[in-house]
């Protein structure tokens, strides 16, 4: 090699700097590239609940297995060929009267003359029908009369609405009833009544206000109940984060909305009872003085993610096939063995002892032990169920109930103010709670309504709950 060759291979010319340049810039952005399609990549497999995730929040869903022939022949709808039918159901009610419709003089195909027949060929039709539901104005002549001895005008209440309001009291229950129970928007019902979106917002606060004393009344029976069970989920107040609480016991439901999620709440709503709390895992619910039963529903859902989160693993797999059925056989024992306590007790004892074994096992993967350790470190919480037929294994009855709040969530995105948030927990305990013990809670409002402009003294809990079967087993 020659001196000149020598030295032109340590010369950095402007053309071979560009190219080292751009080699290291392509270098760092295939980097960049591969980073970002792995965090693609995993949060798209990964679910931000485990198993509990709504369809709405999965990024990927996976296609529906085929089914196989006897599937496909045990879901086809319909009723068997040849089979009759049960025809239409009357409608309840007394019998509508006849409307007569005027008989055609003339073809309307020739324009020919037409003639009755021999024996009548007339047809009654059963239809249903309904009526435009909007708000219609009244007007309403006050007589006042004069008392000498108070000296003072003395004028009649009028019926059927509150003091101090254009609204009636049909029209408040009826909106207090689609907005709190039947979760149609506020927006849609003040197009529906015709009637200012924001007076009636006024008037559900000024409702809640009047309710109150029986909302306070259904946590004083819920507070005595023998088996309460509570659940809760996010409610945003004004943009701020918060919750709402749900508290269930036999057909009293209390709604509780606040803006944080501490121990406090459940503290203040259950503070100094005894009975069974049945719950999820949550360490707010530790506050509660009686006995705390764990669901197992969620002890399944965690069950079932071992095999998700380890699909190689044959011990999670062998684990989880041997303990999800014994799990799915506590949570449908109470429908199974309905009415008899004594197959139940026996059955109960045999599926804990198995579970119990389960639980016992020895194990070497870490995601295994972590379930054992449950079932081992919380003997106190996880076993009412095999002692007291009335303590479920599940805690499905607050799931459901909390639903309507997730709902309306979904739809209105949470209260625009604190007094908002308060109105709709004691209408929502109210309503709901009628719902579960009669068929039409509007018109129980109606009638504590009506009775309240009459006399505000009354008991507005005897008012509203009064003479309905309200239920509630006791310790």
């Amino acid at each position: 090699m020659t001196v000149t060759q020598r030295a032109s291979q340590d010369c950095f010319c402007p053309k071979y700097m560009n190219l080292l340049a751009a080699n290291a810039r392509l270098q760092g952005e295939v980097v960049r590239l591969k980073a970002r399609l792995s965090r693609q990549e995993r949060t798209a497999k990964e679910q931000p609940f485990g198993l509990s995730t709504p369809s709405s929040q999965r990024l990927v869903k996976p296609s529906a297995p085929e089914r196989t022939p006897a599937e496909k022949r045990r879901r086809r709808g319909g009723a068997r060929a040849g089979h009759t039918g049960h025809g239409w159901k009357p409608p309840e009610g007394p019998k509508p009267d006849v409307e007569d419709l005027p008989a055609p003089d003339a073809c309307p195909c020739c324009g020919g003359a037409l003639t009755d027949f021999p024996g009548g060929a007339e047809t009654i039709r059963d239809l249903i029908d309904c009526h435009p539901l909007p708000a219609f104005p009244r007007r309403v002549r006050v007589p006042a009369r004069y008392c000498p001895h108070c000296r003072k005008p003395v004028r009649p209440r009028v019926p059927g609405v509150l003091p101090k309001t254009r609204l009636t009291n049909r029209v408040l229950a009826r909106a207090a009833r689609e907005h709190y129970l039947d979760g149609v928007p506020m927006g849609t019902l003040a197009r529906r009544l015709g009637v200012p979106k924001g007076t009636l917002l006024n008037a559900m606060h000024r409702l809640a206000a009047l309710f109150r004393p029986a909302s306070d009344g259904l946590r004083a029976l819920l507070r005595d109940a023998a088996v309460k069970h509570a659940d809760e989920t996010p409610w945003r107040t004004d943009g701020d984060n918060g919750y709402a609480w749900v508290f269930v016991a036999g057909r009293v439901t209390l709604f509780v909305c606040e803006g944080t999620r501490a121990m406090s709440v459940p503290a203040d709503v259950l503070a100094d009872c005894g009975g069974t709390l049945v719950t999820d895992r949550y360490a707010a619910y530790n506050c509660f003085a009686g006995e705390r039963g764990y669901c197992f529903e969620h002890l399944k859902r965690d069950t079932l993610a071992l095999v998700v989160d380890n699909p190689a693993s044959k011990e999670c797999k062998t684990f989880a096939e041997a303990l999800v059925p014994w799990l799915c056989a506590a949570m449908s024992l109470r429908s199974a063995c309905a009415g008899d306590p004594v197959t139940y007790l026996v059955r109960a004892a045999i599926i804990r002892q198995n579970i119990e074994t389960l639980a016992r096992a020895p194990a070497r993967h870490p995601s295994v032990q972590a379930i054992q350790n449950i079932f081992r470190e919380n003997t106190r919480r996880l076993w009412h169920w095999t002692e007291d037929p009335r303590v479920p294994a599940e805690n499905n009855t607050a799931e459901r109930a909390v639903r309507p709040l997730a709902i309306a969530r979904k739809v209105s995105h949470g209260s625009q103010s604190v007094k908002g948030r308060e109105t709709r927990s004691v209408l929502m305990s109210v309503l709901h709670t009628l719902n579960a013990c009669c068929t039409d809670p509007a018109v129980r409002l109606v009638k504590a309504l009506d009775d309240y402009a009459q006399d505000r003294n009354a008991n507005m809990f005897a008012r509203v709950f009064g003479g309905l079967p309200l239920y509630v087993p006791t310790q």
